[in-house]
């Protein structure tokens, strides 16, 4: 088996690398976090230049016809700089509901998203159903023709940016997928930060109407477009997460190797390289699975399902250990906001808790 990437899936990570080690540092995020978006409208602008809002959308609808490998690549690179722009929310989320669904116009709000000048966001999330998605209590009524959405959304990712939210929803005791602009009549929205720095929002829906061609999939064709959706984001957020442990790993390294006491630098001792050699360990047993769940997930294994909540439960041991091992590697400074590592672990905690945590994909593993 050929575990290589081509020519064009390298030239692709170099081009991210590149770009990431010249307008993405540190200190440049940060200012990026505490703007009113949470990302750079220039940033977003330049990533549609670059074509990577493209890439995982069809041919007929403008994109590049790229799959999860090609997703994995930009994610594992986005993980490393800690990138907060909306592409999850916006591209991969969005974009894969959208193309599988039969509405009319999707090909334009496809369009108009690729040129990075409309966004959208998916709002799955309730309080009070855990990682239960589809047995959520926002509602879709019909009277006649006219639809009627009622309820409400939690964390929404890019809530407060967006110009579409598809809301899932039940009609008739069976999943549905709607698109809601977002300033629909009866939409309320609050804007609000995580723990790691992005911009989430919760959304109220009072009475919102909604016409026939608001419906995006009813059903089992919701469900499976839904599940679709999921699989294909915990591997992104997966792939993020070895991006983001390999970067920890790095600088926990170089750390170590500068910092001296006893007049020797403190990675001449063995206990600490213990721990450095177990954060490369786990970083690379994730990447082994990473790779396994993407060629299954690009070759429609149907054992993929399986494989994607084995992953998610390794990203989220590995991701606590390698975060917990750079933070107090690096001592004080590990926990300061002025330092990039203690960042590192606030975005382990949240991928952690995304699309079902540690346990909840324990459980769904054993069911299997």
């Amino acid at each position: 088996m050929n575990l290589n990437y081509s020519d064009e899936q390298n030239m692709l990570r170099e081009q991210v690398l590149k770009f990431c080690e010249t307008n993405y540092d540190f200190i440049d995020r940060e200012k990026i976090l505490d703007s009113d978006s949470g990302y750079s409208k220039d940033n977003w602008k330049q990533f549609a230049d670059l074509g990577w809002l493209a890439v995982p959308f069809k041919e007929d609808n403008g994109g590049f016809n790229f799959g999860p490998i090609e997703l994995t690549v930009l994610f594992e690179e986005f993980g490393k700089a800690l990138v907060v722009e909306p592409y999850l929310s916006s591209i991969v989320m969005s974009g894969t509901i959208l193309e599988g669904s039969n509405h009319p116009e999707k090909s334009s709000i496809i369009e108009k998203i690729i040129s990075g000048e409309h966004q959208a966001s998916v709002a799955y999330a309730e309080p009070n159903i855990g990682y239960n998605f589809l047995d959520c209590h926002t509602s879709v009524s019909k009277d006649a023709d006219v639809y009627s959405l009622n309820g409400s959304k939690s964390l929404v990712l890019n809530g407060g940016n967006a110009n579409q939210f598809i809301v899932l929803a039940t009609h008739d005791n069976s999943p549905a997928l709607v698109l809601v602009e977002a300033n629909a009549e009866g939409l309320s929205i609050q804007s609000f930060k995580t723990l790691d720095g992005q911009t989430c929002g919760e959304l109220t829906f009072e009475n919102v109407v909604l016409s026939s061609e608001s419906i995006l999939a009813l059903g089992d064709e919701a469900e499976s477009l839904f599940n679709k959706m999921v699989d294909l984001s915990i591997l992104c957020i997966s792939a993020e997460a070895v991006g983001a442990m390999t970067a920890s790993y790095m600088k926990t390294v170089q750390y170590t190797k500068e910092r001296e006491q006893f007049a020797q630098p403190i990675s001449n001792f063995q206990v600490l390289q213990h721990r450095m050699v177990d954060m490369f360990i786990e970083t690379e047993l994730t990447k082994s699975l990473l790779i396994k769940a993407t060629l299954q997930l690009d070759s429609d294994d149907p054992d993929a399902g399986n494989t994607i909540s084995a992953l998610k439960v390794q990203v989220g041991k590995a991701g606590r250990l390698v975060g917990q091992h750079a933070v107090q590697l690096h001592g004080g400074m590990g926990v300061s906001n002025e330092m990039s590592i203690g960042h590192y672990l606030k975005r382990f905690t949240a991928i952690d808790s995304m699309f079902g945590n540690t346990q909840h994909h324990i459980n769904k593993y054993k069911a299997k």
